[in-house]
């Protein structure tokens, strides 16, 4: 913990605002006026026990970290590394302050998910939370968090919009059977072209079999859904087949 006053670190939050992790800091709350209420705590205790209460000996990485909520909350439970990335300065500053406050040491860096090649690394627990209706190129992101980033299990979590249920479909269609695509719980990616809740940072949001079908694509199992947006999963396997991951070898009828 640092020696900062209530009064202190309250003046520092507010040069660092706005904020949209709302952090208690040492009993100075960052964003009590939250529209999504106690956020990401009041998400958090919705799956929390879902991951290892004991993390002693494992390595974890943040990507898009915003304010390092989830970061924090990897070190209260023992991680023994811990890296949050964030794409956005600002942010990384507000996580920096409040992991000081805290007395937690974690390594903040402003790389993309694009760039998690680049760290050379693979993580045992990787957390991807928020970030993939954010991106231009979410399957990109997650064929890469794959291949380069995670170990043991990936914790991911995107919003979700259109039908809530996840049929079962056949492998292959004819080319003239157009019919699956008009049910609701066909897969489907929901473009953005201008804006979202007026965030131009939406691009593409997933109804919940799109997100699914998503992460089996990339290489994922999904071992447990504990929270309607919240997966958590197991590397595995790519599937076989053209575009199936990235890099894909190119196969040709």
């Amino acid at each position: 913990m640092t020696g900062l006053s209530q009064e202190q670190i309250r003046a520092q939050v507010e040069e660092l605002g706005p904020w949209f992790h709302n952090l208690d800091l040492n009993g100075v709350a960052t964003a009590p006026e939250h529209f999504l209420g106690d956020y990401p705590a009041v998400k958090w205790r919705r799956f929390s026990t879902a991951l290892p209460q004991d993390l002693h000996g494992k390595s974890v990485l943040d990507i898009g970290c915003n304010a390092g909520f989830y970061s924090m909350e990897m070190k209260r439970r023992g991680a023994t590394r811990v890296l949050g990335i964030d794409s956005d300065e600002d942010y990384l500053r507000q996580a920096r302050f409040a992991a000081k406050v805290n007395g937690f040491d974690i390594e903040f860096r402003n790389l993309s998910v694009y760039d998690v090649g680049a760290l050379s690394e693979k993580f045992d627990i990787v957390i991807f939370m928020g970030v993939l209706y954010h991106l231009r190129h979410p399957l990109l992101a997650l064929d890469l968090i794959r291949e380069h980033a995670v170990r043991e299990l990936l914790v991911f979590q995107s919003m979700q919009r259109g039908s809530a249920d996840a049929g079962a479909f056949a492998d292959d269609y004819d080319f003239w059977d157009g019919d699956a695509f008009d049910r609701p719980e066909f897969p489907k990616l929901h473009f953005i072209e201008h804006r979202y809740a007026g965030d131009p940072t939406n691009w593409w949001v997933p109804n919940r079999a799109c997100a699914e079908a998503m992460l089996r694509s990339a290489g994922f199992e999904i071992s447990a859904h504990p929270e309607d947006e919240v997966y958590l999963c197991k590397p595995v396997e790519p599937p076989a087949g053209f575009g199936a991951v990235y890099p894909a070898g190119r196969v040709r009828a």
